[in-house]
């Protein structure tokens, strides 16, 4: 027993150590058993229960390797009492098939280090250690991806006396697995539908775009159409007026259209004067009333000269004929004075020829131009 016990540890810490250097080991088994052997006659034993359990690693889907521990403690079959046999062996197993068929034939061979503690027929009362091969087979049979039976069938031949054992033995094992499989590779994208065609690259396809020819880089709604955010007719890339009131009349660049009302004031001057007589407050009063009616509208009063003098001259007194009936409606109307704009325009804009008295009269003008909103 002292020479068996270090080397049945040695033994099993090889089969332990050996698969577990391999990446693919799948199963670990723990497999207690209970046997019967039947031994050669030349070794003066009885057939005798046998009991054990192995440590079975499972390194490939059909091939194992196995430690086994069995013990018995036959008697002696022509003289009078017994043997203690123990026995440490490592088994290769071949299954013909995978660990997911329930049920699972194999094959076995090995070879092991049995002790016969008690003699033999030739020496009585001595210890007896031998190396015996085994070969054999079995089968598993899965109850679940835990649990499995085993039942086993061995021949094996000692070689120092030249002896044939058998035994048979059934066991339960518990089984401690990993997946060690490189995981399936993740399936190809499906490949990208080939874009739709977009001539005018809107972003919006042919087939569905309602305005082909959008210029590059302008915002289009789903029709392909650039965007008109207050719908007055106008896009938004070209609408310097944004947020116009739904229904208003815009011009080109989506502002509210503005007419300009020109009123002309038939205001005579006296030559190289800008005193404005009483006789035109009712034309000046008709003026501030569309004012005063319209709060959002300005006006411009327009100063005109005739020919008579230097341009220059006749420039600066035009300008003050202009603040002249501008003053008049600022104080005398209430009109605010950023409403009302004096501009003096000199002998630039003639409405008569200059070469008579009377046209020359018509010359020295006021204009009243009011803008008015439509």
């Amino acid at each position: 027993m002292t020479t068996l016990r270090p080397l049945g540890a040695a033994v099993l810490a090889a089969a332990i150590s050996t698969p577990a250097l391999a990446e693919d080991i799948q199963t670990i088994y723990l497999n207690p058993f209970v046997g019967y052997q039947y031994f050669d006659d030349k070794r003066d034993l009885d057939e005798s229960v046998t009991y054990g359990g192995g440590i079975e690693y499972r390194f490939l889907p059909q091939w194992a390797v196995e430690a086994v521990y069995s013990r018995s403690e036959p008697d002696r079959k022509y003289v009078g009492g017994e043997v203690t046999f123990e026995e440490v062996r490592v088994d290769g197993l071949y299954y013909f098939g995978s660990q997911s068929d329930a049920i699972n034939p194999y094959l076995a061979a090995g070879v092991g280090h049995a002790d016969f503690d008690g003699g033999t027929t030739s020496t009585p009362g001595t210890m007896h250690d031998e190396t015996r091969f085994n070969l054999g087979g079995g089968v598993r049979y899965n109850m679940t991806d835990r649990v499995s039976l085993r039942g086993d069938l061995r021949a094996f031949h000692g070689v120092d006396e030249s002896t044939t054992d058998a035994q048979a033995s059934l066991g339960i094992s518990l089984a401690f697995s990993r997946d060690v499989s490189e995981p399936a590779p993740a399936p190809a994208p499906a490949p990208a539908p080939a874009p739709e065609p977009d001539s005018d690259n809107d972003g919006v396809p042919d087939r569905r775009d309602q305005c082909p020819g959008t210029v590059a880089g302008a915002p289009v709604d789903q029709n392909g159409c650039e965007r008109d955010s207050d719908g007055d007719g106008v896009v938004d890339r070209l609408d310097q007026c944004p947020g116009t009131l739904r229904g208003t009349e815009v011009d080109e660049t989506g502002c509210e259209v503005v007419t300009v009302e020109t009123f002309t004031l038939y205001i005579s001057f006296p030559v190289d004067s800008s005193e404005i007589g009483d006789r035109y407050d009712e034309d000046i009063r008709e003026v501030a009333e569309v004012l005063q009616a319209n709060p959002e509208v300005t006006v411009e009063i327009a100063g005109h000269t005739d020919s008579t003098g230097p341009a220059e001259y006749n420039e600066a007194l035009s300008q003050r004929r202009a603040e002249a009936v501008a003053q008049r409606l600022i104080s005398i109307y209430g009109i605010d004075d950023d409403r009302v704009t004096p501009v003096g325009y000199g002998e630039t804009d003639p409405i008569a020829s200059n070469e008579t008295a009377e046209a020359r009269a018509q010359n020295r003008r006021v204009e009243a131009r009011i803008q008015v909103r439509r």
